[in-house]
């Protein structure tokens, strides 16, 4: 019989005390659990210590995949479980993810159906379902350099596909979520403006205008009904925020050139 592989789960957290328990509930069934706290100011280090996580600190602020890398240094098993606090694992996952524990170790990495909630509604279409996300996988791999939207350095490793959904509370509270797409906004901005990319007045509003087209109507959008319409127009705002203010940053580069 195989030696069951050890698994850690790892979370990156600031001021979750309301959403921390519930996921850290979801995987007290894992080896370890890691934590790596940005400078929480609530009871959200008290939590993840009564629930017996593995508490560590980062002073600064390096964008998410570093802060991501940083937390996975300190985990110990062959297994990454990579999490964040507004997720939760659901039973039928858990089978699925023990049952990759249980089989013989190999390369390949873990793609987990997200549910993402939204408004007080599970989505079923605009884009947020499956909403496939890799977060299983074995410890020599790790995530990329990108401030937002990071994602997982596969190294063209095979990624199989598990059973069961991760549960994420996207959207609970409207305005959180656009201040947290605000700062998303401005992270990715300040990226490709570091990158030396420009967009001009006519990007702005084709890729708004695509973001609204894509969410509601290629992806079906409003089959989610109003929740499915409201977040056509999030996306939306959302990109009409990020263009506009690359746009701004190139007119403000281009002045102090002059």
């Amino acid at each position: 019989m195989p030696i069951r592989q050890r698994l850690s789960v790892v979370i990156i957290i600031k001021n979750e005390a309301e959403l921390l328990p519930a996921c850290l509930a979801s995987v007290n069934w894992a080896d370890e659990i890691i934590i790596l706290d940005s400078g929480s100011s609530d009871d959200s280090v008290e939590i993840a210590r009564a629930a017996g996580a593995k508490v560590f600190h980062a002073d600064d602020w390096p964008g998410y995949g570093k802060q991501r890398q940083r937390a996975q240094s300190y985990a110990r098993s062959e297994m990454i479980l990579m999490l964040d606090a507004d997720e939760r694992v659901t039973p039928e996952l858990h089978k699925a993810i023990e049952q990759v524990l249980n089989a013989p170790p190999s390369n390949a990495v873990y793609s987990l159906s997200r549910s993402n909630l939204f408004l007080g509604r599970f989505m079923r279409h605009s884009g947020w379902y499956p909403d496939r996300v890799t977060r299983l996988y074995p410890r020599m791999l790790n995530y990329n350099d990108n401030q937002v939207h990071e994602s997982l350095n596969a190294q063209d490793a095979p990624v199989r596909m598990l059973k069961g959904h991760l549960q994420h509370l996207t959207c609970r509270n409207l305005i959180a979520f656009q201040r947290k797409q605000l700062a998303y906004a401005e992270a990715w901005v300040q990226e490709r403006h570091q990158r030396g990319k420009r967009c001009g007045l006519f990007s702005i509003f084709s890729h708004t205008l695509s973001a609204f087209i894509k969410t509601l109507l290629l992806r079906a959008g409003f089959l989610d009904g109003k929740q499915g319409w409201i977040l056509a127009v999030v996306n939306a705002q959302y990109t009409f925020n990020k263009y506009s203010a690359l746009w701004a940053l190139g007119q403000s580069s281009a002045k102090r050139c002059i």
